[in-house]
């Protein structure tokens, strides 16, 4: 089944309100072509925003305002600093975050994937997450009476992936730092796979066609994050994308990166 779409079409399978994921990591295969379309043309707003890790791609889409809650165990620009639009919402009031971790993530996600409403495990145990939380309850193991963490498990209706390469049938070749997108890709209602080439047949696959909905040709779909080996962090443009956010000029800064 050929399954290669529009950008534009693709990014208006996202309605307002859903919770959307975005794939890659921190600085590394971010779906920046995507929310460059959804910041382009898409009406969705009220957005919940799922991130293993946060960085450029959705700081965008959180000062343009289409970001109602976070989840992501962390939200920046390495060694650049903070996201500029995030930390000022996030200290403004402005949005929901809610509290994560790594374990959190892997052990919801995993929960999702087993079609179970949470997975035990024994991260938080004696920190105070729990009670940042109250929503996470804690269970006793029917076999040892151990105290366990029951992390509820983490569903979401859309998935932004982005791809060394892929096939019109949706296979898709991630490179070497998967992130959490294969999970992803499993538990999203929707996944559309944004990929760098679109070759005939992908001989072996990270994200298997079933599970893809869309495919994208998206050349340089990553950048200015990074897209091993094809191409490096744009770090000159991540930095005049903070000294434009710092100066007032973030719409300004949209705008041109829409005409780009």
């Amino acid at each position: 089944m050929d399954k290669l779409t529009s950008i534009a079409d693709a990014a208006g399978l996202v309605r307002p309100g859903d919770t959307l994921a975005l794939g890659g990591m921190t600085l590394y295969r971010r779906p920046v072509a995507f929310v460059r379309e959804l910041l382009r043309g898409s009406n969705a707003g009220e957005l919940t925003l799922l991130c293993f890790t946060a960085g450029y791609e959705s700081d965008l889409l959180v000062g343009a305002g289409k970001v109602r809650r976070v989840r992501s165990c962390y939200f920046g620009l390495e060694v650049f600093g903070l996201a500029p639009m995030f930390t000022a919402a996030a200290n403004a009031g402005q949005i929901e975050i809610v509290e994560e971790s790594e374990a959190s993530l892997g052990f919801g996600l995993k929960a999702a994937m087993a079609n179970v409403g949470f997975m035990p495990g024994r991260g938080w145990i004696g920190t105070d997450m729990l009670k940042l939380r109250p929503d996470v309850k804690t269970v006793n193991d029917p076999y040892t009476g151990e105290t366990l963490v029951a992390f509820p498990a983490i569903n979401c209706d859309v998935a932004a992936i982005h791809a060394l390469e892929a096939d019109p049938a949706g296979n898709a070749a991630l490179g070497g730092n998967l992130g959490v997108d294969v999970e992803l890709a499993v538990v999203a209602q929707t996944v559309i796979v944004t990929a760098e080439t679109i070759v005939p047949k992908l001989r072996k696959a990270d994200v298997a066609s079933p599970v893809v909905t869309a495919v994208v040709h998206a050349p340089r779909g990553a950048w200015p994050t990074s897209c091993h080996p094809l191409y490096p962090v744009g770090g000159g443009e991540l930095l005049r994308y903070i000294d434009c956010c710092h100066g007032g000029e973030f719409e300004e800064y949209v705008q041109g990166l829409l005409a780009s």
